[in-house]
C-alpha cells in the first residue's frame, strides 16, 4: 500500500506578516436587471476617484449623464471620464467595436473633455467586428422564425463576439497590432466561416480590413499590457480606483434569468477576470437598487405589473431604455432577486435609486418570497418555466404620498418612505443604504460613512440633479 502524505513546510518565514495588497477597488454592480441607475452613483463616487475602470460586456450597455446642462451617452467608455482628472481604463473582458468606440469618444470630444489622451486600453480585449453586429441580428431573426419568440439582444454583436471568444477564434487588439497582413487572415477565415453557417450574410471584407488598417495608428498609443497595467495601478501609489459594472446581476450568463440574458459575466466574479486582478484587491461592492423592478425585452418577471400600476411608475420614471429606446416593462420591487444578487456579489452597501417615484402611490407592495405549487422556496429558480409561474409574496407598506424630490438627506424624508429604506436593509440584511432621488437644485450631494468609520462628503455642481443620500 502506498501512502502520500502531504504537509507544510516549516518556514523561518511562515510567521511573517502577509504583503500589503496594495490599492482596493471600489465596484459598482446593478442588482437587478439593469437600467437601476449606476451611471448616477459612478458620476458621485467618480469625483473622488483617480481611475475609472470597465470590465465587461460592450457597447450593448447603456446611460446618460447630465453635467452643466451638457447630456452625455455612454455605451463603452467607462462613465466616469467626465471626471478630467481620471484615467478610463477598458479591461480584457470586454469587447470593443471600434468604430462605436471612436464614434463615442468624438461624439463626447466634441462637448471638450479630451477623453481620447486618458483613455486606456487592455490588449486583450476582443473586437467586434462589424459581421458581428450582422450576424446577431440574423440570429434574433432565426429564432423568431423558428420559436416564435427572441432574446431581445440589442444587435450590438455581443453574443457572436463572446462566442468566438470560448470558441478561441476571436481576435484581440493586441492582434490588430501586431503584423496586420497576419490579422487580416485570421479576420478573413473567421467571416468566410460566419459566411457558411449565414449564406445570406453579406461582409464587406475589405472595406472593413482598410477601417481597421486606419485604426491602428489611432488606438495604439492607448493600448496597454492590461495585467501589468492593472497591477502597476493596485501596487503603486495610492489610488482610489473605481469599477463601473454594465448590466445587471439578473443579466449575468451564469446567474442571470438564462437564456434571456447577456453574454458576459455582469457580477463581481467578473471584475477579477475583466481586469486581471486578484479578488483580495476588491474593496467596497455597492449593489444599486431601483426602488421599484423595471425589464427590458422578454424573459420571467415575477412582479411585473401590466395594468394602471405598471403604466404610472412607466411614466414617472420615464423608462425608456438608452441603448434600444424600447420600453421597459415595470413592477413592484422584489427583495427575492436583490437577496440572489447579493448571496453573488457581497454587497457591502446598497444604492436606492429612485425613491421618488414612488411617492404618488398610497400603499407599496414589496415581494419579500416565492411560492412554487403552494410552498414557500428559499431560492432563486434557474429554470425560466419555474420562474415564469412563481406565486410572489408580498408585503405591503404605507406609502408617503409627498414629493421626495428636493429632499436633501434621510432624516428629511418622510417617516414612511424611511421606514420603506428601513425595510429592504432589514430584509436583505445590507446596511449603510445610499438613496436617490431627482432633484430640481444645483447640487450632487453624497454621503456615506465608509465602513472603516471616517465620513467623506462631496458636493459638485450639476443642473441637473440628483440627490444621494446615506442612510446612517
Amino acid at each position: 500500500m502506498c501512502v502520500v502524505c502531504y504537509f507544510l513546510a516549516d518556514s523561518p518565514t511562515k510567521h511573517a506578516p502577509r504583503p500589503p495588497v496594495g490599492n482596493r477597488v471600489t465596484v459598482v454592480l446593478g442588482a437587478q436587471w439593469g437600467d437601476e441607475g449606476k451611471g448616477k452613483v459612478v458620476d458621485l463616487l467618480a469625483q473622488d476617484a483617480d481611475m475609472v475602470c470597465r470590465c465587461q460586456g460592450g457597447n450593448n450597455a447603456g446611460h446618460t449623464v447630465v453635467v452643466d446642462s451638457v447630456e452625455y451617452d455612454f455605451h463603452l467608455l467607462p462613465s466616469g471620464i467626465i471626471n478630467p482628472k481620471v484615467t478610463a481604463f477598458i479591461g480584457n473582458g470586454v469587447v470593443i467595436h471600434l468604430p462605436g468606440l471612436f464614434e463615442e469618444a468624438e461624439k463626447n470630444e466634441s462637448k471638450g473633455k479630451d477623453w481620447e489622451k486618458r483613455l486606456i486600453i487592455s490588449d486583450r480585449a476582443h473586437i467586434v467586428f462589424d459581421f458581428h453586429q450582422a450576424v446577431d441580428g440574423v440570429q434574433e431573426q432565426q429564432r423568431q422564425e423558428q420559436a416564435g419568440k427572441n432574446l431581445g439582444t440589442t444587435k450590438k454583436g455581443i453574443g457572436p463576439v463572446y462566442s468566438a471568444k470560448a470558441a478561441r477564434s476571436g481576435l484581440r487588439i493586441c492582434d490588430l497590432l501586431a503584423d496586420f497582413t497576419q490579422f487580416s487572415e485570421r479576420y478573413k477565415a473567421l467571416a468566410q466561416q460566419y459566411k457558411g453557417m449565414y449564406p445570406t450574410l453579406e461582409i464587406d471584407i475589405e472595406g472593413e480590413l482598410i477601417k481597421l488598417k486606419n485604426y491602428v495608428e489611432r488606438i495604439k498609443h492607448m493600448v496597454r499590457d492590461g495585467v501589468h497595467y492593472m497591477y502597476e495601478a493596485l501596487h503603486g501609489p495610492p489610488k482610489k480606483i473605481l469599477v463601473e459594472g454594465a448590466n445587471a446581476a439578473l443579466l449575468d450568463i451564469d446567474f442571470g434569468t438564462y437564456p434571456f440574458v447577456t453574454s458576459s459575466n455582469c457580477t463581481v466574479g467578473g471584475v477579477c477576470t475583466g481586469l486581471g486582478m486578484p479578488p483580495q484587491n476588491v474593496g467596497e461592492v455597492y449593489g444599486v437598487v431601483k426602488a421599484y423592478t423595471t425589464r427590458v425585452g422578454i424573459g420571467a418577471f415575477p412582479s411585473e405589473q401590466s395594468n394602471e400600476i405598471g403604466e404610472l411608475l412607466q411614466t414617472r420614471g420615464k423608462e425608456v431604455g438608452v441603448t434600444t429606446g424600447r420600453k421597459r416593462r415595470c413592477g413592484w420591487l422584489d427583495l427575492v432577486l436583490i437577496k440572489y444578487a447579493h448571496m453573488i456579489n457581497g454587497f457591502t452597501a446598497l444604492a436606492l435609486t429612485k425613491l421618488d417615484i414612488l411617492d404618488v402611490f398610497a400603499e407599496i407592495k414589496v415581494g419579500v418570497s416565492y411560492k412554487v405549487d403552494n410552498q414557500t422556496i428559499p431560492y432563486f429558480p434557474a429554470n425560466q418555466e419555474v420562474l415564469q409561474h412563481v406565486e410572489v409574496q408580498y408585503e405591503t407598506l404605507p406609502g408617503w404620498n409627498s414629493d421626495t424630490s428636493a429632499v436633501r438627506s434621510f432624516e428629511e424624508l418622510p417617516e414612511n418612505a424611511q421606514k420603506y429604506v428601513h425595510f429592504i436593509e432589514g430584509h436583505v440584511g445590507v446596511p449603510g443604504t445610499i438613496v436617490h432621488t431627482h432633484t430640481h437644485t444645483h447640487t450632487h450631494t453624497y454621503t456615506h460613512r465608509h465602513r472603516h468609520a471616517h465620513t467623506h462628503r462631496y458636493t459638485h455642481t450639476h443642473t441637473h440633479t440628483h440627490t444621494l443620500m446615506h442612510r446612517k
